[in-house]
């Protein structure tokens, strides 16, 4: 083969040509001399563009290539390169039934192998003679391929497609696929779930598969944080994502799928008040996340590998050999795209990364905010089946805003929900202590009224009301009891009474 196999076949006979007859058109012959030069060219020997063996032209080859470069109307080369078949690019091997049963058959079915297409069109051809003969399997492939009918993946279980997946396919045909970087440090972080292919056997004597959480940051590769543990979800990802944090100081966007961990409340609401910009990727197109899917490879191939002897794996010896590999191997090894270690461009920058808070603020950051009724008989809300207690000074309250994790009740706060602040720390109820009878004094939220006011007389809305009755004119409209009736009545000898 030619040292220039890299370079298209007619690129390579257009070189060859030049180089043959060039020094003829930099140094032209006198008259009477083209012959003679021309057949001294014809008993050379050159490397076929191909093959690469030496071969020779013949005279009035090399006499119809010179006249050809010769033209001052064109580009010597373009002129000595092999001309295109008028062919090219349609395959008189496929007929057009042929092609038309390929292209219904790849619409039915995307997910087949180029073998099964060719095995269905051969069984097709055996059952309609009208189809003809079916070409080669290369034929057919290189039909499949020049025409962009690449292979799909397959659903399992024979399920149909969902909505979700009918898009992302869509997408992913109609749109091209490009590689990206951001340009600064700590403008993006990856995030993702791995299933290991190793299991940890674990206390109680059970062996688990561990699932690994990776952050990964876009411009330098850096691993800012990576931890196996025993399942995929929102607690794991907080405890995973907070350590990332106080490590590497915050990011500006977090790149993630639609697990549910990942759009779980508690996530969603962190990511906002820590300002941290969530992008999560289309339903089924993992490759927007490719920085993530090369690192697994990492994972498995390195890592995962050199533990393959141990034979009592457990979750502890893993995470401490993790961590040694990623700190001591994968984030100072150079990386091929970069052309540098992780570690050494992550502190080149330039970044926009802010400061980290503390730990505690961390953990009020990523909880779940909600609402809840308040009990007017002993001033409990119930929060996961449990009734904590509100102080007695937010009693008034008929509802409360409470924000919690629901993996860790030891941490629930009472919040204003319109200025994002917590106002007190809620305690799980503990009637044992409160059968003690001990109280306290509930604080005064209205303020005694004076001792002048104590007696005010009739009240303002009712003098009112009298006074424009009286304005009226109108007797009262009742009769009232004299004197005199009340005792005829009750004297058992008057008049009245006898009758």
């Amino acid at each position: 083969m030619s040292e220039h196999s890299d370079v298209c076949l007619e690129e390579r006979w257009a070189h060859l040509r030049f180089s043959i007859v060039g020094p003829l058109l930099s140094a032209p012959p006198k008259d009477g001399e083209l012959k003679p030069a021309l057949e001294a060219l014809a008993q050379k020997l050159w490397l076929h563009p191909v093959s690469g063996e030496q071969t020779s032209f013949s005279f009035p080859t090399l006499e119809r290539w010179y006249y050809l470069a010769r033209d001052k109307r064109a580009n010597p080369v373009d002129v000595l390169r092999k001309k295109l078949r008028r062919d090219r690019g349609h395959q008189r091997s496929l007929s057009e039934k042929v092609k038309e049963a390929v292209r219904v058959q790849y619409t039915a079915h995307p997910g087949w192998s180029v073998q099964l297409h060719f095995d269905n069109l051969v069984a097709q051809a055996k059952e309609d003679p009208a189809l003809g003969g079916v070409p080669s399997y290369s034929s057919v492939k290189r039909y499949l391929r020049g025409n962009g009918m690449f292979r799909t993946r397959r659903l399992r279980g024979g399920k149909k497609q969902t909505a979700g997946q009918v898009r992302a396919a869509e997408r992913l045909d109609t749109r091209e696929v490009r590689s990206y970087e951001v340009e600064h440090v700590g403008g993006l972080w990856h995030l993702d779930f791995h299933n290991g292919s190793l299991k940890v056997l674990l206390p109680k004597g059970e062996w688990a598969t561990p699932v690994m959480l990776g952050i990964l940051d876009d411009r330098s590769r850096l691993a800012c944080h990576v931890q196996w543990y025993l399942r995929e979800a929102t607690q794991e990802l907080v405890h995973g994502l907070s350590q990332g944090c106080l490590k590497r100081s915050l990011p500006r966007s977090l790149m993630t799928d639609r697990g549910s961990a990942m759009l779980a409340a508690e996530t969603q609401d962190g990511l906002r008040r820590l300002s941290i910009e969530h992008q999560p990727t289309l339903p089924y197109s993992p490759y927007q996340n490719g920085k993530q899917e090369a690192f697994w490879n990492q994972v498995e191939g390195r890592l995962l590998a050199m533990l393959e002897g141990v034979q009592d794996l457990d979750l502890e010896l893993l995470n401490r050999a993790t961590q040694a590999w990623v700190e001591g191997e994968y984030n100072r090894a150079v990386h091929s795209e970069t052309g540098q270690a992780p570690l050494e461009r992550f502190l080149a920058g330039p970044d926009l990364l802010r400061d980290s808070p503390s730990p505690e603020d961390l953990r009020y950051a990523f909880c779940a905010t909600s609402s809840r009724s308040q009990r007017k008989g002993d001033g409990t809300v119930s929060i996961e089946s449990q009734r904590f207690e509100v102080p007695a000074r937010y009693r008034h309250m008929k509802r409360v805003h409470v924000r919690y994790a629901p993996w860790d009740l030891t941490r629930v706060w009472l919040v204003d929900p319109a200025s994002n602040k917590a106002l007190s720390s809620l305690y799980p109820l503990d009637k044992a202590n409160n059968a003690g009878g001990q109280r306290r004094r509930l604080p005064q939220g209205v303020p005694p009224p004076p001792a002048e006011a104590a007696s005010s007389g009739i009240a303002p809305h009712l003098r009112q009301l009298m006074t424009q009755y009286a304005l009226t004119g109108l007797p009262p409209a009742y009769v009232p009891m004299s004197d005199t009736t009340n005792a005829n009545t009750n004297d058992p000898d008057s008049e009245e009474n006898k009758r």
